[in-house]
Protein backbone atom coordinates (compact mmCIF):
# COMPACT_ATOMS: atom_id res chain seq x y z
CA UNK A 1 0.00 0.00 0.00
CA UNK A 2 2.84 2.36 0.89
CA UNK A 3 4.51 1.73 -2.48
CA UNK A 4 1.23 2.25 -4.36
CA UNK A 5 0.80 5.66 -2.69
CA UNK A 6 4.31 6.71 -3.72
CA UNK A 7 3.75 5.50 -7.26
CA UNK A 8 0.44 7.36 -7.41
CA UNK A 9 2.09 10.53 -6.12
CA UNK A 10 4.90 10.15 -8.69
CA UNK A 11 2.35 9.72 -11.49
CA UNK A 12 0.39 12.77 -10.36
CA UNK A 13 3.58 14.85 -10.26
CA UNK A 14 4.66 13.65 -13.70
CA UNK A 15 1.22 14.40 -15.12
CA UNK A 16 1.23 17.85 -13.55
CA UNK A 17 4.66 18.61 -14.95
CA UNK A 18 3.56 17.41 -18.38
CA UNK A 19 0.49 19.64 -18.27
CA UNK A 20 2.56 22.68 -17.24
CA UNK A 21 5.01 21.98 -20.07
CA UNK A 22 2.19 21.53 -22.58
CA UNK A 23 0.55 24.75 -21.43
CA UNK A 24 3.82 26.67 -21.63
CA UNK A 25 4.51 25.18 -25.06
CA UNK A 26 1.09 26.27 -26.30
CA UNK A 27 1.41 29.82 -24.98
CA UNK A 28 4.83 30.55 -26.52
CA UNK A 29 3.16 31.19 -29.87
CA UNK A 30 0.03 33.30 -30.18
CA UNK A 31 -2.27 31.75 -32.76
CA UNK A 32 -5.58 32.95 -34.14
CA UNK A 33 -7.57 31.36 -36.95
CA UNK A 34 -10.34 32.91 -39.02
CA UNK A 35 -12.60 31.41 -41.68
CA UNK A 36 -11.16 33.63 -44.43
CA UNK A 37 -8.32 33.23 -46.91
CA UNK A 38 -5.06 35.13 -46.44
CA UNK A 39 -5.98 37.35 -49.41
CA UNK A 40 -9.04 38.59 -47.48
CA UNK A 41 -7.17 39.51 -44.27
CA UNK A 42 -3.58 40.32 -45.19
CA UNK A 43 -4.05 44.00 -46.03
CA UNK A 44 -6.24 44.61 -42.97
CA UNK A 45 -3.68 43.02 -40.62
CA UNK A 46 -0.91 45.04 -42.29
CA UNK A 47 -2.88 48.29 -41.85
CA UNK A 48 -3.80 47.44 -38.28
CA UNK A 49 -0.15 46.85 -37.38
CA UNK A 50 0.85 50.14 -38.94
CA UNK A 51 -2.03 51.96 -37.21
CA UNK A 52 -0.59 50.61 -33.95
CA UNK A 53 2.82 52.08 -35.00
CA UNK A 54 4.40 48.73 -35.86
CA UNK A 55 5.76 49.48 -39.30
CA UNK A 56 6.07 46.62 -41.78
CA UNK A 57 9.55 46.66 -43.28
CA UNK A 58 9.60 43.37 -45.21
CA UNK A 59 6.95 40.98 -46.58
CA UNK A 60 8.41 37.59 -47.51
CA UNK A 61 6.19 35.23 -49.47
CA UNK A 62 7.56 32.05 -47.94
CA UNK A 63 5.10 29.78 -49.69
CA UNK A 64 6.19 31.00 -53.13
CA UNK A 65 9.83 30.52 -52.19
CA UNK A 66 9.19 26.96 -50.99
CA UNK A 67 7.16 26.11 -54.09
CA UNK A 68 10.31 26.49 -56.20
CA UNK A 69 11.63 23.34 -54.51
CA UNK A 70 8.52 21.20 -54.98
CA UNK A 71 10.08 19.03 -57.70
CA UNK A 72 13.31 18.60 -55.78
CA UNK A 73 11.57 17.68 -52.50
CA UNK A 74 8.90 15.49 -54.12
CA UNK A 75 6.66 13.75 -51.58
CA UNK A 76 8.30 15.68 -48.75
CA UNK A 77 7.03 19.01 -50.13
CA UNK A 78 4.13 20.64 -48.26
CA UNK A 79 2.77 17.58 -46.48
CA UNK A 80 0.28 19.73 -44.52
CA UNK A 81 -1.27 21.15 -47.70
CA UNK A 82 -0.69 24.76 -46.73
CA UNK A 83 -1.75 26.90 -49.66
CA UNK A 84 -0.22 30.22 -48.49
CA UNK A 85 2.66 31.09 -46.15
CA UNK A 86 3.36 34.82 -45.85
CA UNK A 87 5.11 36.87 -43.22
CA UNK A 88 5.21 40.47 -42.10
CA UNK A 89 8.42 41.72 -40.55
CA UNK A 90 7.75 44.85 -38.51
CA UNK A 91 9.30 47.19 -35.98
CA UNK A 92 8.56 50.17 -33.79
CA UNK A 93 11.67 52.33 -33.42
CA UNK A 94 10.65 53.71 -30.03
CA UNK A 95 10.22 50.20 -28.62
CA UNK A 96 13.49 49.07 -30.21
CA UNK A 97 15.27 51.91 -28.43
CA UNK A 98 13.61 51.00 -25.10
CA UNK A 99 14.63 47.34 -25.51
CA UNK A 100 18.20 48.37 -26.32
CA UNK A 101 18.31 50.47 -23.16
CA UNK A 102 16.87 47.70 -20.96
CA UNK A 103 18.63 44.65 -22.38
CA UNK A 104 20.64 44.86 -25.63
CA UNK A 105 20.73 41.05 -25.82
CA UNK A 106 16.99 41.11 -26.53
CA UNK A 107 17.45 43.11 -29.73
CA UNK A 108 17.18 39.78 -31.51
CA UNK A 109 13.45 40.56 -31.40
CA UNK A 110 13.91 43.65 -33.50
CA UNK A 111 12.31 43.37 -35.88
CA UNK A 112 9.35 41.22 -34.87
CA UNK A 113 7.35 39.12 -37.30
CA UNK A 114 3.99 37.46 -37.92
CA UNK A 115 3.41 34.46 -40.13
CA UNK A 116 0.08 33.92 -41.86
CA UNK A 117 -0.72 30.46 -43.16
CA UNK A 118 -3.75 29.34 -45.13
CA UNK A 119 -5.17 25.86 -45.23
CA UNK A 120 -8.61 24.90 -46.54
CA UNK A 121 -9.58 28.56 -46.93
CA UNK A 122 -8.81 29.39 -43.28
CA UNK A 123 -6.07 31.75 -42.19
CA UNK A 124 -4.01 31.27 -39.04
CA UNK A 125 -1.83 34.11 -37.78
CA UNK A 126 1.19 33.03 -35.72
CA UNK A 127 3.20 35.36 -33.49
CA UNK A 128 6.13 34.22 -31.33
CA UNK A 129 5.78 35.81 -27.90
CA UNK A 130 9.10 37.46 -26.95
CA UNK A 131 8.23 37.47 -23.24
CA UNK A 132 8.52 33.68 -23.14
CA UNK A 133 12.21 33.93 -23.99
CA UNK A 134 12.79 37.13 -22.00
CA UNK A 135 11.81 35.50 -18.69
CA UNK A 136 14.91 36.77 -16.87
CA UNK A 137 15.38 39.94 -18.91
CA UNK A 138 14.96 43.50 -17.73
CA UNK A 139 12.94 43.99 -20.94
CA UNK A 140 10.31 41.35 -20.07
CA UNK A 141 7.64 43.79 -18.87
CA UNK A 142 8.15 45.88 -21.99
CA UNK A 143 7.80 42.76 -24.15
CA UNK A 144 4.53 41.92 -22.41
CA UNK A 145 3.25 45.38 -23.38
CA UNK A 146 4.51 44.99 -26.95
CA UNK A 147 2.88 41.55 -27.25
CA UNK A 148 -0.40 42.94 -26.04
CA UNK A 149 -0.34 45.72 -28.63
CA UNK A 150 0.67 43.39 -31.46
CA UNK A 151 -2.04 40.86 -30.55
CA UNK A 152 -4.64 43.61 -30.33
CA UNK A 153 -3.58 44.84 -33.78
CA UNK A 154 -3.88 41.30 -35.18
CA UNK A 155 -7.33 40.84 -33.66
CA UNK A 156 -8.49 44.19 -35.05
CA UNK A 157 -7.14 43.29 -38.48
CA UNK A 158 -8.86 39.91 -38.51
CA UNK A 159 -12.28 41.29 -37.57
Amino acid sequence: MKMTGKMLLALVLMFSMTMVYAEAKNTAVYSQTVEKPVSAVYDAVYKSLEDARFFVVFEPDIGANLARFSDKWGEDYNRNNISVIRSMVFCNGWYANKVSNLDPNMLGFCPLHLTLIERDGKTTVLFNRPSTIAQDSAARELFIKIESEVIEAVRAGLN
